[in-house]
Parts: C-alpha cells; sequence; structure tokens
C-alpha cells in the first residue's frame, strides 16, 4: 500500500509538469519598418501566450543570433500583413520545424489576421492582414562594385564555396557553390543575412553590425571581416552568376 501511494504521488507530480515538446524559441528576422512600428511587440505576445512559443524578432540586417529563422519582409514569402504602400511576407526556414510552422499558420489564421488588425496605436490602423492576397515581386538588380564583389567573394568565400572557375576544385564538397546558392529564390537574403547563419557567426565579423567574438571561445578559423559595403558588392557580383542547371525533377516509375 506504501509503494502504491508512493507512486501515486509520483504520477500526480508528473502529470502536473506542462508539456514542452513544441515550447521552443523561434526567430524571426523582419523589416525594420516592421520592428519600429511596434508591430511585433503588440502580436508576438498574444501568439506566445496562445502557444507557449517565443519568438524573438530583429530587424533584417542588424546583428542576429543564429536559430530557427523566419523572415518576414517585402515582396517575397507568403502574403501575411500590408501597410505603408508594402505587402509583407513570411518565409519559412529551409529545413522543416513544427514550432515555425505552428507560427506560419496562426499569422495566417483569422485570429493572427485579426490580431494583425487590431494593431492601431493612437487610434490609427497602421497594418491589415493580407493573407488572401498576392504579392507582386519586384525585379530588383542588386548595385555594388561587380569586380570587387568578385575578388572578394574569391578570397572571402572561396575557402569553403565554389565561387567560379578558378576554385572550382578547391571548395569544400558539403558546401554549396554559388552557381547552387543562385537557384533559391531567397539566395538575396541568405547572402546578405550569411553571417547570421551557421557556421558564419563563429568566425565572421561585420563591421558595424555583428557583436565582437567572445574572448572565452575565439573563432574556429581565421576570422572573416568585412564591411556592409563589402558585402553588397559579393551580393552585386553574385546576381550576375547563373543558377546551375539541376536537371529536370526525378520521375519515380
Amino acid at each position: 500500500m506504501k509503494h502504491f501511494s508512493i507512486a501515486l504521488v509520483c504520477l500526480i507530480f508528473v502529470a502536473a509538469i506542462p508539456a514542452r515538446g513544441d515550447h521552443k524559441d523561434l526567430s524571426l528576422l523582419v523589416a525594420p519598418e516592421l520592428d519600429s512600428s511596434g508591430l511585433m511587440a503588440f502580436i508576438l505576445p498574444r501568439f506566445s501566450l496562445k502557444t507557449g512559443v517565443k519568438v524573438h524578432a530583429e530587424p533584417l540586417g542588424g546583428a542576429f543570433a543564429s536559430g530557427n529563422i523566419m523572415q518576414l519582409q517585402p515582396d517575397t514569402g507568403a502574403p501575411a500583413l500590408s501597410g505603408q504602400g508594402q505587402t509583407y511576407g513570411l518565409t519559412l526556414p529551409d529545413k522543416g520545424d513544427k514550432a515555425a510552422m505552428r507560427f506560419f499558420d496562426w499569422v495566417m489564421s483569422d485570429i493572427g489576421q485579426r490580431t494583425i488588425n487590431q494593431f492601431a496605436p493612437n487610434d490609427t490602423q497602421m497594418f491589415t492582414g493580407a493573407a488572401d492576397s498576392e504579392i507582386v515581386v519586384k525585379a530588383v538588380v542588386p548595385t555594388g562594385d561587380v569586380l570587387r564583389g568578385e575578388s572578394l567573394s574569391y578570397t572571402h568565400c572561396g575557402r569553403c564555396h565554389v565561387i567560379g572557375a578558378r576554385n572550382r576544385m578547391n571548395g569544400i564538397g558539403s558546401t554549396p557553390s554559388f552557381a547552387l546558392l543562385r537557384v533559391f529564390d531567397d539566395w538575396e537574403y541568405r547572402f546578405r543575412a550569411f553571417y547570421a547563419l551557421n557556421p558564419h557567426p563563429s568566425f565572421t565579423q561585420v563591421v558595424g553590425v555583428t557583436a565582437p567574438f567572445n574572448q572565452s571561445r575565439p573563432p574556429p578559423i581565421s576570422p572573416l571581416l568585412m564591411t556592409q559595403k563589402e558585402l553588397g558588392d559579393i551580393v552585386a557580383f553574385t546576381a550576375g552568376i547563373p543558377p546551375v542547371d539541376l536537371g529536370a525533377p526525378l520521375v519515380h516509375q
């Protein structure tokens, strides 16, 4: 009887502990104007209160810790909201993530869309839900010094990535080439935010953007240091690289 009582107490104690399977933190890169408007501070706590999933929002292009990275910015992704003359789309991380999908589904749901509509500082509605709209992608050619970007790409990125014919035998096999990265619709985002995407944060410094390295955890390889302008030059050069032809999709018989 004594053993039964102890087992019963343990069972009650375990049952009282909330399940934490989906309770994880997510990272969200947002357009700077969304971050400064206060919209994120308004809607994210409401999502967290409902789901227990905490979302950390940071402006796109700022210093950012790596993690499950989603993005909310103009002219790309699934339409989520409109305002200030723009339609903002939500893009999920590359790999499937249940918590990220939960946030995506909530934003696109009637509740999420109504929450966006309710954001009205000083009784002025700044944004509206746009889940039923379409995004018209604007063709924007990145500006920068293409020749300088080519030189910087081989110097900084060529240590791991195949850039072109000059280092086609020197890249790391598990690292995608620039031509392969150009296949992705969000290739430009991947490049502009590369310093926040693993494994780059451990050895990369962008002047005026990233925080200094932790002195107790030095970079595992020779550090990569560049300016925001140099990063823009690399993006401009990469824009001219034709995406690799992956051939027709496989057909299973």
